[in-house]
């Protein structure tokens, strides 16, 4: 029997849609409160950024996937996360700019004559193949976008420079050379430091690798022994497990030479600190940053976390990265988001033609007239001696570098 003209049926409830929110796991290299602010204004979906230290975020990535839906770190984790199945590939064809990432990791150099660098090269652990392993040869998806970069050496206070030694021929031996004894600072994750020492102890001729980036257990006793000798001669005055302790350490003065990244060493610049990041003739160590997704994320959070991506190469984010003394691998969309002056500074390695401003927007902290540290970009990136890596022994090394934390 049909109904009655003046009864309806009611309408399906009406579901409000809000904001996604994105769970970010990573480090204060890149989760910085400025960016989590803009990208939630340009993007309208909600952020939350967990920031740990690196080995915390690294354990958490593998062990606690579903505790966060985007990964921020650096492209040796993937060693770890990738095989405990913590992250998705991402689709290339989703990448807006993916034409716009310079050859660096895509290729694993800047330029065709430049030194791949030992270690874990970015390009090796790229590109997803079709059998599900990683490797150089290009394909439709990646385990990790490429994002932030920068080469690395070591910080030391100009007045407290020791006689003897010139900044015209700075060389990683002079972490363990004994006119430092004293005020000398590692990073103390195993991973990171003992790269460090490792180029240090070579330098100095007191250990030889066969490979720097990837040490054999032989190779391992011999680095960890030498070091806790040194230790024992109290060479070394404190190991540093973020950038606020760093920094802390070397305003306070105990601390004379140590591992630095650049936002400690932009933290010191506005203190007024005269310190330098050395170009060692050895070469850098070489770090790449990205972003990963994790492996449970769909639907809306899936898109989500795609346009979250592209934002970062957009350009913007990348200006904050410069501002910080990182670089950018869409460069040419970096440069229209700094000030001609900035660029010039930060990657064509000439003098800053005015003040410029860090990134807190504190305007003294690059001079009028000053030159960055190792030069330009290419100059920079094209002297890497060895990235960031995951040894064959890592565990081995761990241990023992934990034997060397403990003497």
């Amino acid at each position: 029997m049909p109904e009655p003209a003046s009864v309806t049926k009611p309408a399906a409830p009406y579901v409000q849609r809000g904001p996604v929110n994105l769970r970010v796991l990573g480090t204060s290299v890149t989760l910085l409160e400025s960016i989590r602010q803009r990208a939630r204004e340009d993007l309208g979906i909600r952020l939350t950024f967990e920031v740990l230290d690196g080995v915390a975020a690294q354990r958490a990535g593998v062990l606690a996937p579903n505790s966060f839906d985007i990964y921020d770190q650096w492209f040796h984790n993937v060693d770890f996360v990738w095989p405990a199945n913590a992250i998705q590939p991402i689709d290339i064809a989703r990448i807006t700019h993916w034409d716009q990432i310079n050859d660096l990791p895509k290729t694993g150099r800047l330029t065709a004559h430049a030194p791949l660098g030992a270690g874990s090269n970015p390009v090796d652990r790229l590109y997803v193949q079709p059998d599900g392993s990683l490797g150089a040869r290009p394909s439709e998806r990646i385990t990790m976008l490429p994002v932030s970069h920068n080469a690395d050496s070591f910080g030391y206070r100009l007045d407290m420079l020791p006689e003897g030694l010139s900044p015209d021929r700075e060389s990683w031996g002079w972490l363990l050379d004994p006119r430092w004894r004293g005020m000398v600072s590692l990073q103390n994750d195993s991973a990171i430091g003992a790269i460090d020492a490792a180029m240090a102890a070579q330098a100095r001729g007191l250990v030889d690798f066969e490979d720097l980036g990837n040490l054999s257990v032989a190779e391992i006793d011999s680095l960890i022994d030498c070091l806790i000798e040194l230790k024992r001669q109290q060479h070394f005055r404190a190991f540093w497990s973020n950038q606020d302790q760093a920094s802390s350490d070397m305003v306070r003065g105990r601390v004379g030479i140590e591992s630095l990244w650049s936002p400690a060493m932009t933290d010191l610049k506005q203190r007024q600190i005269k310190v330098r990041m050395a170009s060692p003739q050895e070469g850098y160590r070489a770090w790449y940053g990205g972003i990963s997704i994790s492996r449970h994320v769909e639907g809306r959070t899936l898109d989500a976390a795609y346009d979250y991506l592209n934002w970062w190469l957009s350009g913007w984010p990348g200006a904050v990265m410069a501002r910080q003394g990182y670089y950018s691998s869409t460069p040419e969309l970096t440069r229209h988001h700094l000030s001609p002056a900035e660029w010039d500074y930060w990657y064509a390695g000439k003098p800053a033609s005015e003040d410029l401003a860090g990134p807190s927007g504190y305007s003294g902290m690059i001079h009028r007239g000053e030159i960055r540290d190792g030069g330009d970009y290419q100059t920079r990136m094209s002297r890497i001696a060895v990235w960031n890596t995951v040894m064959d022994e890592h565990n081995y090394l761990v241990r023992r570098w934990n034997d060397f934390m403990s003497a």
